[in-house]
């Protein structure tokens, strides 16, 4: 049977040829720690780590590659802007909404337990997941330290007005911090007209880079307010020992991971060359056909917005009879197809469009190598088993004992 990928918002997969084949110069060629040798291996190491902060400066026009800050993951760049930017020592006001991701949600929490932070959660609507930029400015006060807020949301889809929140913010001098783990590499994203102060994102969703890479966008200026979080080795002023106050090795310590970065340079040059625009049109377009399809179909529930220019392709969707890990057990060994189920680390969306009860939705995610026959075929899949559970030829008895 063959195997129909549909978890890309978990990890895209299968990569561009071009990001193993930059991974395996680097381990067969290379080898090499930059900045810590003046020897050809190390100095042409640290010139394709610097060429992937250029890829990234150009694919989200920000002011300076040495503003992009490689992390382990969008987790971790989520920590680092929001603890960074929390006064431990004076106690500050935080904007979220329902539709983010735990890691957002969690770090403000950790930082409200140690009383630094009083969070606000703004609503969203339960039937579309979006952010009424309104709630957003009404809920700032006079100590808010900054705004957080998922662009693109792991359950629904959904795509929130970044480019107005992010006037918002600015017209009140309030940092925003954009996670960017769904969006990065589906949307286009302009840091600059955006307003967006540091932005989060993963190497290996849609940048299509390997795991454990990832990056934080700090707009100029900012540095001067976002405190780091950990120090160490850098390779440059070893002499001293505090950390350097300049960019990137402010909030770089200890050796990067090259052959990561390197893998996710490629990725980045991959997205770049089939372009941005290009790709969210397929995706788009590909979106279309797949709620055009199961949209109406009996017994089958989609979470989220029904016009694909508020939504990416990501779908949350349950069909009545069958839990959902018994739905994703069942696409599996009956058709191929690969999903996901549960809460996707997003417990208050759950709650706010209704499915918390019923224990989260299945998710289906696309992504570049995702092609239109995979889509009309896991619409028809779902199709199949919604009516077939209508009919009672399937039940969940059977599916927990099968």
């Amino acid at each position: 049977m063959k195997r129909i990928y549909l978890d890309n918002a978990a990890t895209s997969f299968p990569k561009p040829s071009e990001v193993l084949a930059a991974m395996t110069h680097y381990a067969t060629e290379l080898g090499a720690s930059a900045g810590r040798g003046a020897y050809h291996e190390a100095v042409q190491t640290g010139a394709l780590i610097a060429q992937c902060r250029q890829r990234l400066c150009l694919l989200f026009h920000g002011e300076s590659p040495q503003h992009f800050i490689f992390t382990l993951n969008c987790s971790d760049a989520l920590n680092l802007a929001i603890k960074g930017l929390a006064d431990p020592q004076r106690k500050g006001h935080a904007i979220c909404t329902q539709a983010d991701h735990n890691s957002i949600l969690r770090p403000i929490n950790a930082l409200a337990e140690r009383g630094c932070i009083e969070p606000t959660r703004v609503a969203v609507d339960p039937a579309t997941g979006l952010v009424d930029p309104a709630d957003i400015a009404k809920a700032i006060r006079a100590d808010t330290r900054f705004i957080a807020i998922a662009h693109a949301s792991n359950v629904t889809g959904t795509v929130q007005p970044i480019r107005q929140i992010g006037q918002i913010a600015r017209r009140h001098q309030i940092p925003l911090i954009v996670d960017a783990a769904q969006s990065a590499g589906h949307l286009p994203i302009d840091v600059q007209a955006d307003c967006i102060d540091l932005l989060a994102a993963p190497g290996h969703k849609g940048l299509m880079g390997p795991l454990g890479t990832g990056f934080l966008y700090i707009r100029p200026g900012i540095e001067k307010v976002l405190r780091t979080v950990r120090e160490g080795g850098t390779g440059s002023i070893s002499e001293q020992d505090v950390q350097p106050d300049f960019l990137p090795d402010k909030y770089e310590p200890g050796s990067h991971n090259a052959i990561g970065i390197i893998g996710l340079g490629a990725g980045v040059q991959w997205v770049s060359s089939q372009g941005i625009e290009k790709m969210a049109a397929e995706e788009a377009r590909l979106s279309r056909a797949f709620i055009d399809r199961i949209d109406g179909v009996k017994g089958l529930n989609l979470y989220g917005p029904r016009r694909v220019k508020q939504r990416v392709g990501v779908f949350s969707i349950s069909i009545d009879g069958l839990e959902p890990l018994e739905l994703s057990a069942v696409l599996e060994s009956h058709y191929g197809i690969l999903s996901r189920s549960g809460f996707h680390c997003a417990p208050l969306m759950h709650q706010a469009i209704g499915s918390t009860a019923r224990g989260g939705t299945t998710r289906l995610s696309f992504g570049p190598f995702v092609s239109a026959r995979d889509v009309s075929f896991a619409a028809e899949a779902l199709a199949e088993v919604a009516g077939s559970i209508s009919q009672g030829a399937i039940s969940c008895d059977q599916q927990k004992t099968s």
